[in-house]
C-alpha cells in the first residue's frame, strides 16, 4: 500500500513556518502596500501579500504571540486595518490574537508586528 501525500494546506503551512525563523531574525515591521487599497480584494489576493503571509507563518511558529496592526490615526487607516484583522479572522486566525494601533503618521501604509 502506498502511503498518501501530504495535503498541500499542510505542506503550504510547513513552508509559512520555517519562514518565520526568518521574520522572528528580523526586529522590522511588515508593511502592507498601498496598492492593496486601489482594486477590489477577495481572499487570495489579500493572502497573497507578502508581509501577511509572513506574519501569519510567525504566528503559526510562535502560538503565544500576539499581531499588531499598526495604522494612522485617520478614519480610512483604520478601516484598512479592521477589513486586514476581519481576512485574518476568515482564515482561522482568533480575533484576540490581533490588536489594532494607531501609531503611524498619516498616509504611512498599514504595518504588521508581531509582539511576543
Amino acid at each position: 500500500m502506498r502511503p498518501r501525500p501530504w495535503p498541500k494546506r499542510l505542506l503550504g503551512l510547513g513552508a509559512m513556518a520555517c519562514a518565520a525563523a526568518g521574520f522572528a531574525a528580523e526586529a522590522g515591521r511588515l508593511q502592507i502596500p498601498l496598492e492593496l487599497w486601489d482594486r477590489p480584494r477577495s481572499g487570495r489576493n489579500v493572502m497573497a501579500q507578502p508581509a501577511i503571509r509572513q506574519a501569519l507563518a510567525a504566528l503559526i511558529a510562535q502560538p503565544e504571540a500576539k499581531l499588531a496592526i499598526q495604522h494612522a490615526p485617520n478614519p480610512e487607516s483604520l478601516l484598512q486595518a479592521e477589513e486586514i484583522k476581519a481576512w485574518l479572522a476568515a482564515h482561522a486566525l482568533s480575533p484576540a490574537r490581533v490588536e489594532l494601533r494607531p501609531s503611524l503618521p498619516p498616509r504611512q501604509p498599514l504595518a504588521l508586528e508581531i509582539v511576543p
